[in-house]
């Protein structure tokens, strides 16, 4: 893996934690706290806030996608997690494993034990 492709999947994994827990946070603390009770001045920021960390999601998973040359049905995974409330914190940590495993493989054609 070259430098450019594991600072791509790195950028995705910074952000993947923030926006998995972003879009829970609207759900409880704006919709919930909105419809029962008077309290409805969290909506509005909370709601820029994921929309803010959700569309850098996606232009990291898209740029992931580009240098990576993940496969289409891989990069669509990524995306429904993002979707899925939750789903973000089971994508990194399949991010982490494969940042994991490119840093190994890099490593190991480093030091010439493998040819891949």
């Amino acid at each position: 893996m070259d430098i450019k492709t594991a600072s791509a999947l790195h950028r995705l994994r910074l952000i993947s934690l923030p926006e998995a827990l972003s879009f829970p946070a609207l759900l409880i603390f704006g919709s919930l706290l909105m419809r029962v009770s008077d309290i409805d001045f969290l909506m509005p920021p909370l709601g820029m806030i994921h929309g803010i960390l959700f569309t850098i999601y996606v232009v990291f998973l898209l740029d992931v996608w580009i240098k990576a040359k993940w496969p289409l049905k891989r990069v669509a995974f990524f995306f429904l997690l993002a979707v899925i409330p939750f789903g973000g914190l089971y994508g990194d940590k399949l991010l982490k494993k494969y940042e994991a495993d490119g840093v190994i493989a890099a490593r190991a054609r480093r030091e010439g034990t493998v040819s891949a």
